[in-house]
């Protein structure tokens, strides 16, 4: 049997990340930036006032206070977007709103707070200092400055310094494309009424749902029955617009192996030495990788994790691409079959250092996965683990 690294090599080497390209900004939410970002223009784009109140000089107002207030004639009245150019002249205040162009000569602002308001005149009681609730031109970014950086991961705060730079695309790699099957002809979708010997498909919802939580994007996800020229069909139809094609079911040493029956030299079946998830296939169909998972739910879930996670993160330049693994303590006796890699289901006590298994190693046990935080990783050689022995732990967080 193929080694699980044997396997991980294989599948990462088949995928390969996408070309950088423009995208919205809208749409570019978690992926990592392709190339420097340089400010077209500063920030802010001009001198502008901090608070509601009065743009002033400082010195007309410095001796204002409660008992000797300062009354002066308001000349202007500057709301936020008021674009022509405006002179405060000495003597004057200008009413002014918070972000709105603070005029020529105005050294403060005075917040309307300490004034009583006016329109015509404005008695101030209090004074200002030079340079008070004044925001400068490119006192945040300077033109010309780099202000993101090829290989960040492109977060909130990022895409709205973007959009204040009036960026309105930015060169990312591009998330990965991701076509999703699901084989059986005894699968039907949930909501649809059970005939004798059917159940409800569910790897494909479940599938699509990690490939999206890796961050990359689902083309389709879709079922399809035993016969080999309708699966073929369906993964023709909708696997153009995909960078990676993943199966699930159809694998195994049974007659009526869809998946199987369909590729010649295409794809390599093999068994991988673990549990669950032993049998495996990966090559590459009509130009596109395809990875064929086996379709017992636990076993294609958790191939997922082992086989195919970490790779299509790789592939979008994600940071930390695999998930965190952690040295903890068995809090029981665990068996596992010599010769085989077993992930066990489990629940970790991060504080306590401790981690249980949780639940039967069967691979149609899904309750227990979906009520799981980690699998636990027991080697090929282990056969009987004490309570008490340190195990190695992916913590699905």
């Amino acid at each position: 049997m193929r080694s699980v690294e044997e396997h991980q090599r294989v599948v990462a080497g088949l995928i390969r990340p996408r070309e950088p390209q423009p995208v919205p900004l809208a749409e570019a939410l978690g992926l990592v930036l392709a190339a420097d970002v340089v400010a077209p223009l500063s920030l802010p784009g001009f001198d502008n006032s901090a608070m509601d109140g009065y743009a002033v000089l400082a010195e007309d107002v410095a001796g204002a206070s409660e008992d000797n207030p300062v009354t002066l004639p308001v000349a202007e009245d500057i709301p936020a977007g008021r674009t022509d150019r405006l002179t405060l002249a000495p003597g004057t205040a200008h009413r002014i709103m918070t972000g709105a162009p603070a005029p020529d000569g105005a050294t403060a602002v005075v917040p309307v707070e300490v004034t009583d308001g006016g329109v015509d005149t404005v008695t101030i009681r209090a004074g200002a200092r030079t340079g008070q609730h004044l925001r400068h031109a490119g006192e945040d970014v300077t033109a010309g400055t780099t202000v993101l950086h090829a290989g960040q991961v492109l977060t909130p705060a990022a895409l709205g310094l973007a959009a204040a730079l009036g960026l309105g695309h930015l060169e990312v790699v591009p998330r990965q494309r991701v076509l999703v099957m699901s084989t059986g002809t005894e699968l039907v979708a949930p909501g649809t009424p059970l005939e004798p010997g059917q159940i409800y498909e569910s790897n494909a919802v479940m599938l699509a749902a990690a490939v999206r939580d890796a961050g990359a994007e689902v083309v389709a996800s879709t079922m399809t029955g035993d016969d080999v020229a309708t699966f073929r069909e369906t993964l023709s139809r909708h696997s153009a617009d995909a960078d990676l094609i993943i199966t699930t079911g159809g694998v195994s040493a049974g007659a009526y192996e869809v998946v199987k029956d369909s590729f010649g030299e295409e794809v390599e079946f093999v068994k991988v030495a673990m549990q669950p998830g032993m049998p495996q296939g990966a090559g590459v169909v009509d130009g596109t990788p395809i990875i064929t998972l086996p379709g017992n739910p636990v076993s294609a879930l958790v191939s997922f994790e082992v086989f195919i996670r970490s790779p299509l993160r790789t592939a979008m330049a994600q940071p930390e691409p695999d998930r965190p693994r952690v040295e903890a303590t068995l809090t029981e006796d665990l068996t596992s079959p010599r010769g085989k890699r077993q992930f066990r289901r489990g629940v970790l006590d991060a504080r306590g250092g401790t981690v249980t298994s949780y639940g039967p190693p069967a691979s149609h046990h899904l309750r227990w996965l979906a009520s799981a935080n980690c699998l636990l990783e027991l080697g090929e050689d282990v056969v009987e683990l004490p309570a008490g022995s340190t195990v190695r732990v992916w913590d699905l967080g």
